[in-house]
């Protein structure tokens, strides 16, 4: 661990002053290190009170992004992830990637305090601006059928959905397919993407792009009836970081069996037994959505009382008069 990481849980475990001198004799660092810390720490948001002949106290955190503290939270197997923390970057899946691109040959989390290019589904963009949310991205190897590629979505989402409950208590919901809301209104933005081995019609790399407004309260205009944030203004981006990564790390070793997580899909659905409006290639339609199937498949009754059963790839769904 950093001199820096020690030194600020040093800090966190009083309230009172601890001088320079106290300070590094804990962790074995010269004063010269400590004051070098301490002005990272104060560089990076957080406030810390130096008076002299009484050392320093930390008077609030910062909710800034740091490898270690997330690291400090993943369990046995997610700490096996190369963790990469950004300032900034056009879209943590573009870097994704650049990483594959560049002989990366491991599994990966990729985090940026904002992206200026934030992509979600369908060609949308997603707002990430700077100290608001958490943009990240999973690097994954993989063994996934084509054909079970949903269920990768369907995964994150419920990791998210945990995640964000363990984390801070609110309880969230899912938008079929990658979506997660609070109340009526979009937190979360999931974005899936392969690298395919079309001889075993299998998915060589996963790349799970994730993005969650945790404080974010201007939005654009054309999302600002839409989007919201979880509106939790206590420093938790890294431990929902770590949480989300244990769930999905704990998921992504068999997403060919989607009974480990779709009965949790179901019972956070937001649009089980609404009336939804779907669009197929462009073409609107409208009915009632009765279950997800063990696929991950949305099965809807139309007017008709016909029963389809729609799959992500092709197929929008908003709930009936809203959004």
């Amino acid at each position: 661990m950093s001199v820096k990481y020690n030194l600020l849980k040093e800090l966190e475990k009083t309230d009172a002053f601890i001088s320079g001198e106290e300070i590094a004799a804990q962790l074995g660092v010269s004063r010269a290190a400590v004051w070098k810390a301490i002005r990272q720490l104060k560089d990076e948001g957080f406030k810390i009170e130096s008076v002299t002949g009484r050392g320093y106290r930390l008077v609030s955190p910062a909710d800034t992004l740091n490898a270690d503290e997330i690291k400090r939270h993943l369990n046995k197997a997610a700490s096996k992830l190369e963790i990469v923390v950004l300032e900034s970057v056009d879209s943590t899946n573009n870097e994704a990637k650049r990483m594959l691109a560049g002989g990366f040959d491991g599994q990966a989390l990729i985090i940026s305090n904002e992206q200026t290019g934030g992509r979600g589904r369908l060609g949308r963009s997603f707002y990430s601006p700077k100290n608001t949310g958490i943009y990240m991205s999973f690097l994954l190897k993989s063994d996934l059928k084509l054909v079970n590629a949903v269920s990768v979505t369907t995964a994150a989402s419920v990791a998210v959905v945990k995640a964000i409950e363990k984390v801070t208590g609110i309880k969230a919901q899912i938008k079929w397919v990658n979506d997660v809301y609070i109340g009526e209104k979009k937190v979360c933005g999931i974005l899936t993407e392969a690298i395919s081995d079309f001889e075993t019609a299998t998915a060589r790399n996963i790349i799970i792009g994730i993005g969650i407004n945790i404080t974010t309260e201007n939005f654009p205009e054309e999302i600002t009836k839409s989007a919201a944030s979880l509106n939790f203004h206590v420093p938790v981006r890294n431990e929902i970081i770590a949480a989300a990564a244990n769930e999905m790390i704990a998921l992504a070793d068999n997403l060919n069996d989607h009974s480990a997580f779709i009965d949790f899909y179901r019972r956070r659905s937001l649009v089980i037994g609404k009336e939804i409006d779907y669009y197929i290639n462009g073409i609107k339609d409208c009915g009632t959505a009765i279950d997800i199937d063990d696929n991950g498949g949305l099965v809807v009754q139309k007017i008709s009382g016909e029963l389809i059963t729609l799959s992500s790839g092709e197929v929008t769904v908003r709930l009936h008069n809203t959004d």
